[in-house]
This record gives C-alpha cells, structure tokens and sequence, in this order.
C-alpha cells in the first residue's frame, strides 16, 4: 500500500479486535455496581457531546468563514446567480473531468451533454471517460459523443482488469494533464456554473481537494429517498463543522475535486480499499494536504430507492470506513497530526463506528443479565447531533433540489432512519472479522427520472449508478 497504510490481510484480525473491544466496552458495565454503571457512559457522553457543540451547534454563532464558502443569497426559486465567475489571479487552470463507467449505455450520453455545457474555457477542459469493461451499449454511445464533443477521451479497460473504481482512476491518471481532475459519477448532474465556482473556491482558498455536497434530486420518491436527502444535509453540515473547528473533511467520491499533483504524492488512489474516496482522505490528510467542502453548488444524483440497494450501499460504505481506520492507524496516532485532528478523529469514530457495536453489546448483555441498558447517554448524543444537523442544514439556502421541509414527521423520520447504521456497523464488523472479501462492480439501479437543470441552481435529473461494492467469497 502506498502513503505507509497497513497491510490489507492484517484487516481481519484487527476487525476481530475491534469487535471484541467494542463489545467488551458495551458489556463490562453491567458488572461494575448499580450506582457505577452509567460512569463509562456519561464520561464518553461528556466528551462527544462537547464534540457534537462544537462541530454543529457552535459554528451557527460564528460569522461566515473562507473554508466554507458563500452562502448565496439564492431567491425562493433558485433565482440565477450572476452571469459569470471572476478568474483567480492567475487565470483560469486546466481540468481533467473524470467519470469510470460500466454499462452506463442508459445514462452516459446525457452526462457528456452536461459535461460540454459547463462554463469554463474551452481549451483548457477536457473530459475523461473510463469504459471498464462495458457489455452493453456505453461504448457505441460514447464513440458518437466524441463526434459532436472534442473534449471527450475515452479509455477502455477489459473487464477484469482488477482494481474497481480506483484501477479505473489509476489508468487514466498517467494521461491527465490539468492543474485539478473532478472525479463524477455517472449519474453526476451540474448546473453550468459549478466547475468554474467550484474551482474558483478551490484556487482562492489554496486547498488541495474540495468535496461538493451531494444533493437527492428524487427526494419526494418516497420516505426512504426523502430520509436519504436529509442524510446528505446532515453530512455536509457535520463536515463544515469539523473543517471550522479544524477537524477532518471527508470525500464522498462524485464531485471531489482533486490536485492532481496532491493525488499523485499519494500515488493514486487506493486499489485494495472498496472506497477509494474515503481512503484518499485519509492519504490527503497523513501527507499534510488540505481538503474542503462546498456546500453551493452541489452535485446532485439520485438516492437508492428500496431497502436491499441501501443495505448493499451501506454495507460497502462501512467497510471502507473501517478500513482506512485500520490501514491508517499507526499514522492517525503519529506526531504528525495534530492534537486537534486526532481529538476530531477520535470522536468521529466513537461515534460512527465505535457506538453501535457497543450499543447492540449493550443490549445483548441486559438482555441475558435482565438488567437494564446503561449506553443509553451516549446513544442520545449521537441521535441529538443526528437531529440538530439535519435542522441545520435542512434550512440553509439550497441550490440544489429541494430539501425536506422541517416539521416534526420528516425530522423523526430522518432521525429514526439513521437508526440503520445501528444494524449496518455490527453487521459489517462481524463479516470482516470473519470473512474474506473481494473488489466487484455492483449496480445500484435508478429510475432514470428527468428534474431539469435551470441555469444556476434549482433540480437536477436523475440517473443510474454504478456502484462498487464488497461481496463475501
């Protein structure tokens, strides 16, 4: 592995270890006293409560801030921003737009068509598409599009060329040319402003990646979409407040805009990992690089629309995020990262990873002692930090598509939906601890539905996906 990580088959053993200390720590209170046992609890509630101020309900007090970005005073209907962007000081730097796609034959036209009506100049953009081995039609489409689009290459790669979505990165990394690359899923869908906003951020700010907020365009589906577009809210606050309070910033894959210098000092992007996004923060972060996050403009894609599609999805974000933890370990806990990261990444993962599989040790030890549950602080915490940003964010100026509004049903709902993550996290740790994985493309299928994009802001179409996922061997 590259950037130091840990080597890929000490994963299991460190999943193991990660599960018996998590349901040592949710299981050794009961055997403490009766007025003893909710000690462990209040403490680590003391701590992540103080984080979730901190990160959420602190930063609302403060004035705008440059690692954040403008919040547009957008009108009602998303009324149009200014016709154009001003240059950064040095001019306007050369892009590398990158999609990997595989059997995307229903979608991949129409994102070329709204990767050519970006506004940005001409000579200094060039679109990247990595065919991964397609048997459908994705490459008869695209052959047609680099007729009508100059900018577009198209690289192809057999089908088992091995490495998912990070082997397809890394092909066509050697190629690229621009100051920046924006990786963007299939299914990816911008208003023409975003590329020349985004990267004008990006140049002011000296940053050397910036995550776009994801935004549901087919929220109004049904409860599952709707919970699913406040989950991306509630995302893209807690990331903002962890930037601000001089914690970690995340990618999430589609919309990442990366130096593509940055990108390879980490030489490239991961191909043992099921999520190249959330690796590549780590290796941005363990070689000093500064990432951001844009709340305006968005990048906006469709949510999974039934329940076995999320649990897929879930499954493979899961994994990755323990993953890195346990690739990265030795480098998180180094002199090289300050006191303040690590306090950020500590209660990050308390709270992410650590708390449900204590959560569920817990109840399965009141269960066979009869007593009651005692991690129930903690749980409220998580839940009330759940609830204060997807308030948050849920009421801030979208451009993008509408958010849920915030009345009490959508606000338990998008609470008692990330209950889910209470299954996933156990779930996902015990099949790691105990089973071998390997890299596949797993498709997330979409409706396809058409939102329209004005010309700044406003609601987006929606599309398929392709997904990478974990399958047991």
């Amino acid at each position: 592995m590259a950037v130091g990580g840990t080597a890929t088959g000490a994963r299991r053993p460190q999943a193991a270890l990660f599960l018996i200390g998590c349901c040592a720590a949710g299981g050794i209170p009961h055997a403490l006293l009766p007025q003893q046992q909710l000690w462990p609890a209040i403490a680590l509630t003391v701590l992540l409560g103080a984080y979730a101020l901190r990160t959420v309900f602190l930063p609302l007090l403060a004035g705008p801030h440059p690692s954040l970005g403008a919040l547009p005073e957008a009108g009602p209907e998303g009324a149009a921003l200014p016709p154009m962007v001003a240059a950064p000081a040095g001019g306007w730097p050369a892009v590398d737009l990158v999609v990997a796609a595989r059997d995307e034959e229903a979608v991949i036209g129409r994102l070329v068509e709204r990767l050519a009506a970006l506004r940005y100049p001409a000579d200094l953009l060039r679109f990247w598409v990595v065919d991964d081995g397609s048997e459908d039609g994705t490459a008869t489409v695209l052959e047609a599009c680099q007729r009508s689009v100059p900018q577009l290459q198209v690289l192809r790669r057999s089908r088992d060329a091995g490495g998912g979505k990070s082997g397809a990165l890394n092909a066509v990394l050697p190629q690229l040319q621009g100051r920046w690359l924006l990786v963007l899923d299939a299914d990816a869908q911008l208003q023409p402003d975003l590329l020349e906003r985004l990267v004008g951020f990006a140049e002011a700010g000296g940053w050397s990646a910036v995550q776009l907020r994801k935004a549901v365009v087919n929220a109004d589906q049904n409860l599952l979409t709707r919970a699913q577009a406040m989950e991306m809210a509630l995302d893209a606050v807690i990331q903002q407040g962890r930037l601000r309070s001089g914690g970690v910033v995340e990618l999430r894959g589609n919309g990442q805009l990366l130096q593509r210098q940055a990108v390879l000092g980490c030489e490239g992007f991961n191909e043992a990992t099921v999520t190249d996004d959330l690796d590549l923060s780590f290796r941005l972060l363990v070689t000093g690089q500064s990432v951001a996050v844009l709340w305006n403009p968005p990048v906006q894609e469709e949510a999974v629309t039934g329940l076995a599609a999320l649990w897929r999805q879930r499954q493979r974000w899961a994994e990755g995020g323990l993953q890195r933890f346990f690739d990265y370990w030795g480098q998180l806990t180094g002199p090289q990262l300050g006191f303040g990261v690590k306090l950020d990444l500590l209660s990050f993962f308390l709270l992410q990873y650590a708390l449900p599989v204590m959560a569920v040790a817990d109840l399965g030890t009141a269960l066979l002692t009869r007593s009651a549950p005692v991690m129930w602080p903690l749980s409220f915490v998580a839940f009330g930090l759940s609830g204060g940003a997807i308030l948050v964010g849920c009421r801030r100026r979208n451009e993008g598509p509408p958010l849920p509004a915030m009345h009490p049903f959508n606000l338990a709902l998008g609470i008692a939906y990330l209950g889910h993550w209470f299954v996933v996290i156990p779930y996902t740790s015990l099949r790691m601890a105990l089973l071998p994985k390997r890299l596949v493309w797993a498709k997330t299928e979409h409706g396809g539905q058409e939102h329209g994009i004005p010309e700044s802001g406003g609601p987006a179409s929606a599309t398929d996906e392709a997904d990478l996922s974990t399958q047991v061997l």
